[in-house]
């Protein structure tokens, strides 16, 4: 795989399982396991597939952080991760299975090096091949390969390490059988069309030898699928009666009622009939259901394929009615209204200090992020009741898909200092809220004053095949993504794309067809661009009032410690007396928040003065903070002092310190020299004469005597700069 060795091996670990590899990489190495419930699971009319990703922080070399010290919730990657297995696996799986089929993929060791994901889409793949888990039916065959695809120095590379992803343009990951490309997933830095499609094609032809290893592998040890399972295929004479008594309803529903609301009611009446007309004691109402659900799949491809008629009566391309509207929360730093069809998404902005970024614990080598994107979908959204719970899958896939789009456009922290936290609600959903949550959250940056490179549009395309036949749909409703073949959402600025995420539902889709969906979403998305640049052409020039203020420092490493002080004591303290929030970086960036700009100057001259070291030559007010026999030490700066010779204190000779001067009494004092220990030596008798660093160093005298030249080390304070704190200087 992109020139390392891909190793499968089963038969050592985990043999109760249906079926088990593990896979690796590298020194990545991951354990999948296959199983099928022996019952179906009663009184559901879907196929229960679960697919989970498991993080082992083992595998890194990391104990957990959390307080019992295991794992708790799989994190927002483990969860992408599982998405991503999930998505290409289930169309291979008999439509009527109703047995519990459960795909467990465990992180056994990981590098830093190889990401994990395509492995695991892979290990997922062979487990199943080689169990008795009926997998691999029509329409599609066999079993899948993955890849990702990378572009560095105008080169696709495949399967690139961490490393070389992060100087690639574009992170393709697809998965498909030999015949068909199941699943995309794409983030780039605005790679045109016709480049993607490239990538798309090579990595289809990547596959090939990951999906001949699984097929070899099951005709050596492959065990017998399991054929026990109870059928619950459609009775074709059940299905001609439904379509006799519904059909010809179902027609006119969709022609005449355009309202999502009003037709899903009309269709909801014509079912309940079909429903009780043709359920007997040997038919059950479910099963005239599914068959109701395909008579009116069949009417919504046929009107679509024969009379390029959708059924809220749009033309293929047309996008349905936009609104936009910023500005809506009076609190939050920025807000986006995006409205498109029935479809309605409200995204607002918050900016953070560094220290609000996201901090990891996961199996990749990112540590921390500062943008984030979350998306909520409440029921309220399509009209419905029920629990509220913790973010789904489908929320937090949703979310990441955004998240990518913006990625690529947003100011590097060097230039835009913030976190950023973005969050779209689905207040109404009729199709595609995950590229309306692009606008809005293009527009919400935009409204809080985020320099944004470009503004971002996203646009869902769909696609319906009958025979030889297809159709290419521009912003896709619910309706129409359900019943469609294909489900291709697809983000960018005007020069190229950011984020694709493709579901594909069929085989044949060619290079030709995705290359025609890719360039009718650009002829949408440059349309969905002008009308949001028609509200906010540019980025606000003010932050919101109540956005906190950044101000970077830049200061020697070696002075961080004095910022600190021992165990942060000094920079609580400039923290406490000022208000303001301080974030120290690598290289020496601090970062100084404050809602107030009066309290960031005043902490910004703080720590100016503990970063200051002394000039020769310049004069100092400070405060006497010692006595010796020998002379006076005079702390001219927070934390760092130096010593006044007793020959120096005075313009005439001084028998005993303790007569010209007090502990605690301010004097002006010049630096007259500072040694290549730091030791500071300062003279008062130079500031009284007038006298240059020069003249008072000549006329300096050094101690003698038991005393030492103990000059300037005060303690362990002198001329150090050691972290004594709390008083502002005086000058």
């Amino acid at each position: 795989m992109g020139g390392n060795l891909l190793t499968v091996e089963t038969g050592k670990l985990a043999n109760l399982a249906g079926g088990a590899v593990t896979v690796r990489c590298g020194d990545t190495m991951l354990l999948a396991t296959a199983t099928m419930g022996r019952q179906p699971r009663a009184g559901i009319d879907f196929f229960p597939l679960s697919v989970d990703f498991e993080e082992r922080l083992y595998s890194i070399g990391k104990i957990p952080g959390s307080f019992f010290r295991r794992e708790g919730r799989p994190s927002e990657e483990a969860i992408l991760v599982s998405r991503l297995i999930d998505r290409p696996l289930r169309p291979l799986f008999p439509k009527d299975l109703r047995n519990e089929v459960q795909l467990i993929i465990t992180a056994l060791s990981a590098d830093h090096v190889n990401p994990p994901d395509i492995l695991a889409i892979v290990g997922a793949s062979a487990a199943l091949t080689i169990s008795d888990v009926p997998f691999g039916v029509a329409p599609f065959s066999g079993p899948i390969g993955a890849v990702r695809v990378g572009l560095i120095d105008g080169e696709f590379v495949l399967n690139p390490t961490y490393e070389q992803m992060a100087v690639s343009k574009l992170d393709l990951r697809l998965a498909g059988t030999r015949e068909a490309v199941l699943m995309v997933e794409c983030a780039a830095n605005e790679v045109p069309e016709d480049q993607l499609v490239a990538a798309l094609e090579l990595a289809h032809k990547s596959i090939a030898p990951i999906i001949d290893l699984q097929v070899q592998m099951a005709k050596e040890i492959g065990k017998t699928k399991r054929t026990d399972y109870p059928s619950f295929k459609q009775d074709p004479a059940l299905l001609e009666r439904v379509a006799a008594h519904s059909r010809a309803r179902v027609a006119s529903a969709l022609k005449d009622v355009a309202n999502k609301e009003d037709r899903n009611a009309a269709l909801d009446v014509i079912e309940a009939e079909a429903v009780a007309a043709l359920a007997t004691t040997e038919v059950t109402g479910d099963a005239v259901k599914d068959c109701f659900h395909s008579v009116l799949k069949a009417e919504v491809r046929r009107e679509i394929v024969d009379h390029s008629r959708r059924p809220d009566g749009r033309g293929l391309r047309e996008i349905r009615p936009i609104s936009i509207e910023t500005g809506l929360s009076p609190r939050a730093h920025g807000s986006g209204l995006f409205t498109r069809g029935e479809t309605q998404i409200l995204s607002l902005a918050t900016l953070g200090t560094p220290r609000d970024a996201q901090m990891l614990d996961t199996l990749s080598p990112q540590t921390s992020k500062r943008y984030m994107h979350h998306y909520n979908f409440p029921p309220y959204s399509t009209g419905e009741a029920r629990f509220l719970r913790g973010s789904s899958r489908r929320e937090i896939g949703h979310g990441a898909l955004a998240e990518r789009a913006l990625l690529p456009v947003l100011p590097s922290e060097e230039e835009f200092s913030y976190t950023l936290r973005v969050v779209s609600e689905a207040l109404s959903s009729n199709g595609s809220t995950s590229m309306a949550s692009v606008c809005g959250s293009t527009l919400a940056l935009m409204d809080a004053g985020v320099p944004i490179r470009k503004p971002v549009a996203g646009i869902a395309m769909g696609l319906v095949k009958q025979d030889d036949k297809y159709v290419i749909l521009t912003d896709i409703q619910g309706m129409e993504d359900h019943l469609g073949d294909m489900d291709f959402k697809v983000a960018g600025t005007d020069e190229g794309i950011t984020a694709l995420q493709m579901d594909i539902k069929i085989t044949g889709l060619t290079p030709k067809v995705m290359a025609s969906a890719l360039a009718q979403a650009r002829e949408a998305r440059l349309d969905i661009l002008g009308k949001m640049a028609a509200h906010i052409a540019a980025p606000r020039a003010d932050l919101s009032p109540f956005a906190p203020r950044l101000y970077v420092m830049m200061v020697p490493e070696s002075k961080i410690g004095a910022i600190i002080g021992p165990g942060g004591k000094v920079i609580r303290a400039i923290q406490e007396e000022t208000g303001a929030k301080i974030d120290i970086g690598d290289g020496g960036r601090v970062v100084i928040a404050s809602a107030d700009g009066e309290a960031a100057q005043r902490a910004m001259q703080r720590i100016s003065e503990l970063i200051e070291t002394a000039e020769i030559g310049k004069l100092y007010t400070g405060r006497v903070v010692r006595i010796e026999s020998f002379g006076a030490f005079v702390e001219i700066m927070p934390g760092t002092d130096g010593l006044v010779h007793i020959s120096q204190l005075a313009d005439f000779r001084v028998e005993q310190v303790e007569d010209v001067v007090k502990l605690g009494e301010e004097l002006t004092v010049m630096v007259i020299d500072v040694d290549n220990g730091g030791k500071i030596r300062l003279s008062r008798q130079a500031v009284l004469e007038g006298w240059t660093a020069e003249e008072a160093r000549s006329r300096d005298r050094k101690p003698s005597g038991g005393g030492g030249d103990r000059g300037g080390r005060g303690g362990d304070r002198g001329g150090r700069g050691g972290d004594r704190g709390g008083r502002p200087p005086r000058r």
